[in-house]
């Protein structure tokens, strides 16, 4: 019998993890049938209209990988991480942001429904995120997403963000942007699944060396597909971060060594990942998909 490629089993892995996310996200979800109505439905317009759902794979893999065995205990935390992310996007679409008009292939909800109805979307799914982290029963984790979002973490890199447009950065500036509102989420899903594992505060610290390492390669991967990426594979008009003058790793150091950090990054956190004592190891594999996707 011919021996399955690794890579073939890492794309096993990574789609039968989408699936069980897609489902699990179905079912804690309002029914677009309760009132309000236009606010589930605008809910689930979003949640539901597809995306890579890395960030609860990587919950579920750093989970698993160090032996947590309790679906009812990982699975509304890594769809509390997914609708975050989702609210993210939701609000970075909108016009005082960077007015975008698709997401993933779709119009963005702005766009589909109206803005006050994008707006409180984004503020139900935070919401719903929160309650979800709680059904886990282990308040360090509600901690723990709470920091990955807040002002020194997501909201405090999009903030960073906005304040750049149009500016001349650093290479310090560019990186406190891309680590804090894309690799904080990144890291906090990371951790989060390895706290509700209970690994040991050793690992932990090696986990979220992991964890920055990947979330910052997934940025600077981002930056440079929406300059040179296929439109129909992302989903969503490229150029926009030079329509709105924002600040990207390309353009701070240049297209040749961003694509050179990228690497290196993944290339460190597959030796952190090859540190940890993991039950299965499918972190290498998620390490390179991050380095090497193309949307």
């Amino acid at each position: 019998m011919m021996k399955t490629e690794p890579a073939t089993i890492g794309m096993d892995y990574l789609e039968q993890k989408r699936r069980r996310v897609d489902l699990l996200l179905d079912r804690y979800l309002p029914s677009e049938k309760l009132y309000p109505q236009r606010l589930h439905q605008a809910l689930r317009y979003s949640v539901l209209a597809g995306g890579k759902r890395i960030r609860p794979i990587l919950a579920l893999m750093a989970y698993e990988s160090f032996g947590g065995e309790n679906e009812e205990t990982i699975n509304p935390a890594a769809c509390a991480i997914e609708f975050v992310h989702t609210y993210s996007l939701i609000h970075d679409d909108l016009p005082c942001m960077d007015d975008d008009d698709l997401r993933r292939g779709m119009p963005t909800l702005h766009r589909k429904f109206d803005e006050a109805t994008a707006v409180l979307a984004g503020d139900a799914l935070h919401d719903l995120a929160f309650q979800l982290m709680a059904q886990t029963g282990n308040p360090r984790v509600v901690s723990e997403l709470a920091e990955a979002i807040g002002t020194f973490g997501m909201l405090g890199g999009q903030m960073a963000d906005v304040e750049a447009e149009g500016k001349d950065i650093s290479f310090e500036q560019i990186s406190y942007i891309h680590t804090h509102k894309t690799g904080s989420l990144i890291r906090g899903s990371l951790r989060i699944g390895g706290i509700l594992a209970g690994i040991s505060e050793e690992s932990l610290v090696k986990l979220s060396h992991y964890g920055e390492r990947v979330g910052l390669a997934f940025q600077i991967i981002d930056d440079i597909l929406d300059v040179e990426g296929d439109q129909r594979k992302l989903g969503k008009k490229t150029g926009s971060d030079c329509k709105n003058k924002k600040a990207t790793y390309p353009g701070t150091v240049g297209m040749e060594k961003a694509r050179l950090d990228a690497d290196h990054l993944i290339d460190e956190a597959i030796a952190i990942s090859e540190e940890l004592p993991l039950k299965d190891n499918h972190f290498a594999f998620i390490a390179r998909y991050i380095g090497q996707r193309e949307s």
